[in-house]
């Protein structure tokens, strides 16, 4: 089932989960066993996230060095083909821009809809780990509204190799991300919206947005999309705070800010327990507040770790 059509079905609020990959060598149960605890809430679907390769230079017997391209988790198709023989659940894989050819996402995408997966998340990427900025792959997207429009013409039809005759056109429900806070490349969040629009314009059906830690932000970037003509769903998306650890990492990954208010509790913290605690509180009030003022689905970005979450649901829907 479409993840739009899910999104614009009557039903009760629900909650819907992103996780990332085991790392390649290890054991798939890991991934089984972060998504078992989850199932108790039926979520309609879960997200998987992709990584690019990594380049690693590696020293040679003889003292020089050598560049190595490392993958260090399994690909989109083989994650999402294991969930679903493991799982009655959608599986959202997302598919990126970053270290694929135009011609490579065209057949991770055409293996994806030959498993029957009708749901994609298409994202730009991040820059190869070491340097500063985003550089596209010779042949690939330097910008996901280029691969919305791939994606979308393949629902047309249209493939890349234009002498196919009578191609088959898939089916895939496209979602994109938004940055409540804008992008942490955009000069400002006026003009990170029109790129947002971009994308939904080029086929996009519903956006997720980056964690946030203050509603106030998602309910105004929610209006500033809405006067900009963006009328698709706009999926809230959380992260409860865990450790002293997340405090720095968060806003310097995500170009995020954390509240006054919610500074000023962590700082009472002595633990990592304690710090644990508020976050299960302040993300158990986010999502209360979210779901009063008519949110039908919230995502939340579980990094592998469910009692947080769990305790949050339980809490809050």
């Amino acid at each position: 089932m479409k993840v739009i059509d899910i999104l614009n079905g009557n039903h009760k609020p629900f909650a819907s989960f992103e996780l990332v990959p085991p790392l390649k060598g290890s054991d798939i149960n890991k991934l089984y066993n972060s998504i078992e605890p989850l199932m108790e809430f039926n979520p309609p679907f879960i997200n998987m996230t992709a990584h690019r390769d990594e380049i690693e230079y590696r020293q040679t017997p003889d003292g020089t060095y050598r560049q190595v391209t490392v993958s260090k988790r399994p690909g989109s198709v083989a994650i999402a083909a294991a969930i679903m023989k493991k799982f009655n659940v959608e599986v959202v894989p997302h598919v990126i821009c970053g270290g694929s050819t135009k011609e490579e996402i065209e057949n991770i995408l055409l293996d994806l809809n030959f498993l029957g997966i009708q749901n994609v998340v298409a994202l730009r990427g991040d820059a190869i780990v070491g340097e500063k900025y985003f550089s596209p792959t010779p042949g690939g997207h330097a910008h996901s509204n280029a691969l919305v429009e791939q994606i979308n013409n393949m629902n047309k039809g249209i493939y890349l190799d234009e002498t196919l005759k009578n191609p088959v056109p898939t089916n895939f429900c496209i979602g994109v991300a938004g940055y409540p806070e804008k992008h942490v490349e955009a000069p400002n969040l006026s003009t990170d919206i029109e790129y947002l629009k971009q994308k939904v314009d080029a086929g996009a059906d519903y956006i997720v947005t980056q964690m946030f830690f203050d509603n106030s932000k998602y309910y105004e970037f929610t209006e500033k999309c809405r006067a900009a003509g963006i009328t698709v769903p706009i999926i809230p998306g959380l992260k409860p705070i865990s450790t002293h650890k997340h405090i720095e990492m968060l806003p310097q990954a995500f170009s995020i800010d954390l509240p006054v208010e919610l500074m000023s509790e962590i700082k009472k913290c002595k633990d990592n327990a304690a710090i644990y605690r508020v976050g299960v509180e302040w993300c158990t009030m986010q999502c209360k507040d979210l779901l009063k003022n008519g949110a039908k689905i919230i995502h939340f970005y579980t990094m592998g770790k469910a009692d947080n979450i769990k305790e949050i649901i339980r809490n809050s829907f």
